[in-house]
Protein backbone atom coordinates (compact mmCIF):
# COMPACT_ATOMS: atom_id res chain seq x y z
CA UNK A 1 0.00 0.00 0.00
CA UNK A 2 1.31 3.52 -0.79
CA UNK A 3 2.53 5.65 2.11
CA UNK A 4 -0.02 8.23 3.38
CA UNK A 5 0.68 11.83 2.42
CA UNK A 6 0.10 13.05 5.99
CA UNK A 7 0.72 11.79 9.51
CA UNK A 8 -1.58 14.08 11.49
CA UNK A 9 -4.98 15.07 10.10
CA UNK A 10 -7.89 17.29 11.10
CA UNK A 11 -11.03 16.05 9.33
CA UNK A 12 -13.89 18.56 9.06
CA UNK A 13 -17.26 16.90 8.53
CA UNK A 14 -20.24 18.99 7.51
CA UNK A 15 -23.31 18.63 9.69
CA UNK A 16 -25.41 18.26 6.54
CA UNK A 17 -23.46 15.11 5.65
CA UNK A 18 -24.83 13.38 8.75
CA UNK A 19 -28.37 13.68 7.39
CA UNK A 20 -27.66 11.16 4.64
CA UNK A 21 -30.78 11.12 2.46
CA UNK A 22 -32.94 12.58 5.21
CA UNK A 23 -34.09 16.18 5.28
CA UNK A 24 -33.09 16.78 8.89
CA UNK A 25 -31.26 15.24 11.83
CA UNK A 26 -28.88 12.30 11.95
CA UNK A 27 -28.89 9.22 9.74
CA UNK A 28 -27.26 6.38 11.75
CA UNK A 29 -26.20 4.63 8.54
CA UNK A 30 -24.34 7.72 7.36
CA UNK A 31 -22.69 8.16 10.74
CA UNK A 32 -21.59 4.52 10.64
CA UNK A 33 -20.14 4.97 7.15
CA UNK A 34 -18.18 8.09 8.11
CA UNK A 35 -16.87 6.41 11.25
CA UNK A 36 -15.78 3.38 9.20
CA UNK A 37 -13.77 5.67 6.90
CA UNK A 38 -12.08 7.36 9.86
CA UNK A 39 -11.21 4.05 11.52
CA UNK A 40 -9.73 2.81 8.24
CA UNK A 41 -7.47 5.87 8.12
CA UNK A 42 -6.56 5.60 11.80
CA UNK A 43 -5.49 1.99 11.32
CA UNK A 44 -2.83 3.24 8.89
CA UNK A 45 -1.15 4.88 11.88
CA UNK A 46 -2.45 8.35 11.09
CA UNK A 47 -3.21 10.60 14.06
CA UNK A 48 -6.67 11.97 13.35
CA UNK A 49 -9.05 14.46 14.93
CA UNK A 50 -12.54 15.47 13.84
CA UNK A 51 -14.57 18.66 13.80
CA UNK A 52 -18.22 18.36 12.83
CA UNK A 53 -20.66 21.09 11.89
CA UNK A 54 -24.23 21.44 13.12
CA UNK A 55 -26.14 22.43 10.00
CA UNK A 56 -28.26 19.28 10.00
CA UNK A 57 -29.88 20.49 13.22
CA UNK A 58 -29.37 24.24 13.53
CA UNK A 59 -27.41 26.92 11.65
CA UNK A 60 -27.02 29.91 13.94
CA UNK A 61 -25.94 32.28 11.17
CA UNK A 62 -28.97 31.44 9.05
CA UNK A 63 -31.32 32.05 11.95
CA UNK A 64 -29.64 35.38 12.74
CA UNK A 65 -30.16 36.56 9.16
CA UNK A 66 -33.91 36.17 9.70
CA UNK A 67 -33.66 38.51 12.67
CA UNK A 68 -32.95 37.97 16.33
CA UNK A 69 -30.06 37.64 18.73
CA UNK A 70 -26.94 36.37 16.93
CA UNK A 71 -25.26 35.34 20.18
CA UNK A 72 -28.18 33.12 21.21
CA UNK A 73 -28.47 31.58 17.76
CA UNK A 74 -24.74 30.86 17.65
CA UNK A 75 -24.96 29.09 20.99
CA UNK A 76 -27.81 27.01 19.55
CA UNK A 77 -25.51 26.08 16.66
CA UNK A 78 -22.75 25.07 19.07
CA UNK A 79 -25.16 22.84 20.96
CA UNK A 80 -26.15 21.23 17.66
CA UNK A 81 -22.47 20.48 17.06
CA UNK A 82 -22.24 18.83 20.48
CA UNK A 83 -25.21 16.61 19.60
CA UNK A 84 -23.52 15.51 16.37
CA UNK A 85 -20.23 14.90 18.17
CA UNK A 86 -21.99 12.68 20.71
CA UNK A 87 -23.47 10.64 17.86
CA UNK A 88 -20.01 10.17 16.37
CA UNK A 89 -18.49 9.24 19.73
CA UNK A 90 -21.19 6.65 20.34
CA UNK A 91 -20.50 5.08 16.93
CA UNK A 92 -16.76 4.85 17.63
CA UNK A 93 -17.30 3.40 21.09
CA UNK A 94 -19.70 0.79 19.72
CA UNK A 95 -16.71 -0.49 17.73
CA UNK A 96 -14.43 -0.46 20.78
CA UNK A 97 -12.32 2.35 19.31
CA UNK A 98 -10.65 4.72 21.78
CA UNK A 99 -12.03 8.22 21.33
CA UNK A 100 -11.84 11.46 23.30
CA UNK A 101 -14.51 14.16 22.96
CA UNK A 102 -13.45 17.70 23.89
CA UNK A 103 -15.89 20.61 23.73
CA UNK A 104 -15.14 24.31 23.41
CA UNK A 105 -18.58 24.92 24.94
CA UNK A 106 -18.85 23.85 28.58
CA UNK A 107 -21.32 20.97 28.83
CA UNK A 108 -19.69 18.90 31.60
CA UNK A 109 -22.60 16.49 31.95
CA UNK A 110 -21.89 15.01 28.52
CA UNK A 111 -18.25 15.69 27.59
CA UNK A 112 -14.94 17.08 28.76
CA UNK A 113 -14.09 20.75 28.29
CA UNK A 114 -11.37 21.43 25.71
CA UNK A 115 -7.96 22.32 27.13
CA UNK A 116 -4.57 22.07 25.52
CA UNK A 117 -3.50 19.63 28.22
CA UNK A 118 -6.49 17.33 27.59
CA UNK A 119 -5.70 17.48 23.87
CA UNK A 120 -2.05 16.56 24.46
CA UNK A 121 -2.99 13.61 26.67
CA UNK A 122 -5.47 12.23 24.13
CA UNK A 123 -3.07 12.74 21.23
CA UNK A 124 -0.23 10.97 23.00
CA UNK A 125 -2.57 8.10 23.91
CA UNK A 126 -3.32 7.64 20.21
CA UNK A 127 -7.04 8.32 20.62
CA UNK A 128 -9.23 9.57 17.82
CA UNK A 129 -10.21 13.05 19.00
CA UNK A 130 -13.53 14.80 18.38
CA UNK A 131 -13.64 18.55 18.87
CA UNK A 132 -17.16 19.81 19.61
CA UNK A 133 -18.90 23.05 20.50
CA UNK A 134 -16.98 25.25 18.07
CA UNK A 135 -14.52 27.43 19.94
CA UNK A 136 -17.13 28.15 22.61
CA UNK A 137 -17.74 31.74 21.49
CA UNK A 138 -20.30 33.28 19.10
CA UNK A 139 -19.46 34.88 15.75
CA UNK A 140 -17.10 32.07 14.72
CA UNK A 141 -18.01 29.35 12.22
CA UNK A 142 -17.25 25.65 12.54
CA UNK A 143 -14.73 26.14 9.69
CA UNK A 144 -12.82 28.65 11.80
CA UNK A 145 -13.04 26.24 14.74
CA UNK A 146 -11.62 23.51 12.50
CA UNK A 147 -8.68 25.69 11.45
CA UNK A 148 -8.00 26.67 15.06
CA UNK A 149 -8.15 23.10 16.35
CA UNK A 150 -6.00 21.92 13.43
CA UNK A 151 -3.37 24.45 14.52
CA UNK A 152 -3.57 23.37 18.17
CA UNK A 153 -3.53 19.70 17.17
CA UNK A 154 -0.41 20.24 15.05
CA UNK A 155 -2.14 18.91 11.93
CA UNK A 156 -0.34 18.65 8.59
CA UNK A 157 -3.62 19.10 6.74
CA UNK A 158 -7.23 20.11 7.24
CA UNK A 159 -9.42 17.83 5.13
CA UNK A 160 -12.97 19.02 4.50
CA UNK A 161 -15.61 16.53 3.44
CA UNK A 162 -18.30 18.34 1.43
CA UNK A 163 -21.15 17.72 -0.98
CA UNK A 164 -18.85 18.03 -4.05
CA UNK A 165 -15.50 16.57 -5.14
CA UNK A 166 -13.35 19.66 -4.80
CA UNK A 167 -13.32 23.43 -5.05
CA UNK A 168 -15.20 25.08 -7.91
CA UNK A 169 -15.50 28.65 -9.16
CA UNK A 170 -19.23 28.42 -8.43
CA UNK A 171 -21.60 25.89 -6.96
CA UNK A 172 -21.49 23.08 -9.55
CA UNK A 173 -24.93 21.91 -8.50
CA UNK A 174 -26.28 25.27 -9.68
CA UNK A 175 -23.88 25.85 -12.59
CA UNK A 176 -22.70 22.67 -14.37
CA UNK A 177 -20.12 24.77 -16.25
CA UNK A 178 -18.35 25.93 -13.09
CA UNK A 179 -14.56 25.62 -13.23
CA UNK A 180 -13.03 22.94 -11.00
CA UNK A 181 -9.57 23.39 -9.46
CA UNK A 182 -7.09 20.61 -8.73
CA UNK A 183 -4.65 22.85 -6.86
CA UNK A 184 -4.78 26.32 -5.35
CA UNK A 185 -2.91 28.54 -2.95
CA UNK A 186 -4.57 29.78 0.22
CA UNK A 187 -4.64 33.34 -1.09
CA UNK A 188 -6.44 32.18 -4.26
CA UNK A 189 -9.50 31.22 -2.21
CA UNK A 190 -9.78 34.73 -0.78
CA UNK A 191 -8.83 36.63 -3.93
CA UNK A 192 -11.23 34.64 -6.12
CA UNK A 193 -14.03 34.77 -3.56
CA UNK A 194 -14.37 30.98 -3.48
CA UNK A 195 -16.97 30.10 -0.86
CA UNK A 196 -15.62 26.76 0.32
CA UNK A 197 -14.43 28.07 3.69
CA UNK A 198 -14.59 31.45 5.40
CA UNK A 199 -11.63 33.81 5.06
CA UNK A 200 -10.59 33.68 8.72
CA UNK A 201 -10.28 29.88 8.55
CA UNK A 202 -8.22 30.03 5.35
CA UNK A 203 -5.87 32.68 6.73
CA UNK A 204 -5.42 30.79 10.00
CA UNK A 205 -4.50 27.64 8.08
CA UNK A 206 -2.07 29.58 5.89
CA UNK A 207 -0.43 31.25 8.89
CA UNK A 208 0.20 27.81 10.43
CA UNK A 209 1.36 26.12 7.20
CA UNK A 210 -1.62 23.78 7.13
CA UNK A 211 -2.71 22.44 3.75
CA UNK A 212 -6.41 22.26 2.92
CA UNK A 213 -8.03 19.43 1.00
CA UNK A 214 -11.64 19.38 -0.17
CA UNK A 215 -13.32 16.17 -1.38
CA UNK A 216 -16.74 14.54 -1.56
CA UNK A 217 -17.75 12.93 1.71
CA UNK A 218 -20.36 10.83 -0.09
CA UNK A 219 -17.88 8.35 -1.59
CA UNK A 220 -17.25 5.35 0.61
CA UNK A 221 -13.52 5.00 1.26
CA UNK A 222 -12.94 8.50 -0.08
CA UNK A 223 -10.98 9.65 2.96
CA UNK A 224 -8.49 6.81 2.58
CA UNK A 225 -8.02 7.57 -1.12
CA UNK A 226 -7.34 11.22 -0.36
CA UNK A 227 -4.77 10.31 2.28
CA UNK A 228 -3.01 8.08 -0.24
CA UNK A 229 -3.06 10.81 -2.91
CA UNK A 230 -5.73 9.07 -4.96
CA UNK A 231 -9.25 9.95 -6.10
CA UNK A 232 -10.64 13.41 -6.87
CA UNK A 233 -10.00 16.35 -4.59
CA UNK A 234 -8.64 19.88 -4.52
CA UNK A 235 -5.46 20.55 -2.57
CA UNK A 236 -4.68 24.03 -1.24
CA UNK A 237 -1.07 24.59 -0.26
CA UNK A 238 1.65 27.22 -0.21
CA UNK A 239 3.42 25.74 -3.23
CA UNK A 240 0.58 24.42 -5.43
CA UNK A 241 1.65 20.84 -4.73
CA UNK A 242 0.37 18.34 -7.30
CA UNK A 243 -0.38 14.74 -6.31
Amino acid sequence: MPKPLFSRVLYKISGEALMGNQGFGIDPNMVDRIVSDVIEAHELGISIALVVGGGNICRGVSLAIEGGDRVTFDHMGMLAIVINALALRTAFESRKVKVTLLSGLAVPQVCELFTQRALAIAREAGDIIIFAGGIGSPYFTSDTAAALRASEFGADVLIKGTQVDGIYSEDPQKNPDAERFDTLKHKDIIERGLHIMDASAVMLAEDNNIDLIVFSIHEKGGLMRVLLGQGRFTRVSQDRVRV
